[in-house]
Formats: C-alpha cells, sequence, structure tokens
C-alpha cells in the first residue's frame, strides 16, 4: 500500500489537506477516528477519508504502513499518527492517564453541589438555605460511595495501602462504601440523625487521622480511593478535606438533634 501524497492544499478551495484512515467495520466504529476527522474538519482540513470496513482491509493497512493501531493520519505525505499525536502536532494537550488529577474529585464535588442547590430551590423556592449545605454532603458521600462500590476489590486494595483500621482489620476496606453510602443516604432524607451522625463520624475521623498520618507524618505518594480504585486522584488535602467534611456534618447533625438545639 503505497504512502498517501495529498498535497498540503487543494488549489480551488486553498484548504488544507489530510488523508485519514479509520476502521469503519460493521460492527465498530473507531471512537479514536471519529475524533481525529472532527479535529481536522475544526481545523479547516479537507478530508480523504478512507474508511477501512473489514479486518483484512485493517491488517493489510497495518503492514503496509508499518503500525499498530488506527486511525492514522497523514498530512503531506507524512504520517502523522492517530488521535493523541494529531493533537500533539496541533499543540493541544494530551492527557496522560498516568498523571494525578484532581479533575474527578473536582466534578463531583461540582455536580453534587448543584444537585443540591436545585433540591433547595425545588423545596424552597430559594437555593441558599441550610439544608442546600447538609443536602451538598449527603449527595457528596452517596456518589462517592457509589464509585467505590463500582469495584469494591479495586477499592479496597487501594484504601488498604494508607487506611488505619482497614490494615488492622481488612473487612473494613469492604464496609467502608456501605457505611458512607448508607449515612449518605440518611443524611440526604433528614432520617435516623441516631445512626447516620455517628457512623458519618466515625469513619471520617478513622479516615482524617489515616491521611494526615500517611501523606504529613510518614509523607507517602499514594493515590487516593475516594472515587474507586481506578483513580488517579493524588491522596492529601482533597481527601482530608472529604473527611472532615463528613466529620463536620456529623458534629452538626448531632448539635441540631440535641433538645437545646431544637428550632
Amino acid at each position: 500500500m503505497a504512502i498517501p501524497t495529498a498535497s498540503d492544499s487543494n488549489p480551488v478551495t486553498a484548504k488544507p489537506r489530510a488523508v485519514l484512515y479509520r476502521m469503519m467495520l460493521p460492527d465498530h466504529r473507531c471512537p479514536s477516528g471519529q475524533k481525529a476527522r472532527h479535529l481536522l474538519l475544526r481545523r479547516g482540513f479537507e478530508i480523504e477519508d478512507h474508511g477501512l470496513t473489514t479486518r483484512a482491509e485493517v491488517d493489510a493497512f497495518k503492514a503496509a504502513h508499518d503500525v499498530a493501531t488506527t486511525p492514522q493520519v497523514f498530512i503531506g505525505g507524512v504520517r502523522i499518527g492517530g488521535y493523541d499525536a494529531l493533537r500533539r502536532h496541533f499543540g493541544l494537550r494530551v492527557r496522560d492517564p498516568q498523571t494525578p488529577s484532581y479533575v474527578p474529585v473536582a466534578a463531583l464535588f461540582a455536580m453534587t453541589a448543584a444537585m443540591a442547590l436545585a433540591l433547595s430551590y425545588a423545596v424552597y423556592g430559594t437555593t441558599w438555605t441550610v439544608r442546600a449545605a447538609e443536602w451538598f454532603v449527603g449527595l457528596s458521600m452517596c456518589v462517592l460511595a457509589l464509585l467505590k462500590l463500582q469495584d469494591i476489590e479495586r477499592f479496597s486494595s487501594m484504601f488498604l495501602n494508607y487506611d488505619l483500621l482497614a490494615q488492622r482489620w481488612v473487612p473494613y476496606a469492604y464496609v467502608y462504601p456501605f457505611a458512607e453510602g448508607i449515612a449518605g443516604v440518611l443524611m440526604v432524607a433528614g432520617a435516623l440523625t441516631w445512626l447516620s451522625a455517628p457512623l458519618a463520624l466515625a469513619i471520617g475521623s478513622i479516615g482524617a487521622v489515616s491521611v494526615l498520618k500517611a501523606v504529613y507524618v510518614d509523607r507517602r505518594d499514594l493515590r487516593c480511593a475516594c472515587v474507586g480504585g481506578g483513580s488517579n486522584v493524588p491522596l492529601g488535602f482533597v481527601s482530608l478535606t472529604e473527611n472532615l467534611m463528613m466529620v463536620a456534618m456529623a458534629v452538626w447533625m448531632l448539635v441540631g438533634a440535641m433538645p437545646h438545639g431544637a428550632t
């Protein structure tokens, strides 16, 4: 298979040109190929789009160009590579899946905050209420528990790296997500404070002490299991904040449940 030699621009349209080879099988249309095509269009390229519609065509293309994957983009007869290589060619950032990132936690808290404000507006007709803050903490705990429960084995393995109680009693690594989820649901409902508040206080306190020891005393470089066992969220300030937030919410609820705190 000859190397594509599309010229850099079309003399009629004066648009830059690119040649794209991408997998378009009956049961699979390569997502990276679709992204590469979209990026080229956004950059004003006229595309010579070649869909590889059979496994034989895909294998023949890979062998001819000595590449391991598709899609492959050629500009001016020069192979640029796949979607990530194309982004680099245009000077765009390419995410490294191994690089630590706080984005998952930021996205989670942004969504639970929006949900809490929406609930407050639906119930009270205004967004800024004390109940909205309580809902925010409860909803955050529910979503965090959900992410852990998606793959509890991976979560427990990561959790055992730093949690002090789990290291002494392994079943706690499996109990934790359920405890967090139950406490969160009860907090959202405003029910059974006698159960939800002590539960949140216990797991939050243990978690805070564990993070403080691992990160600030032992100076260990670890990943946080807070958003599940497959995350690259660094263990540190965010993890500590999550646990302190649970502790603060539990204390708030316990104080509010006392007779002198009743309204």
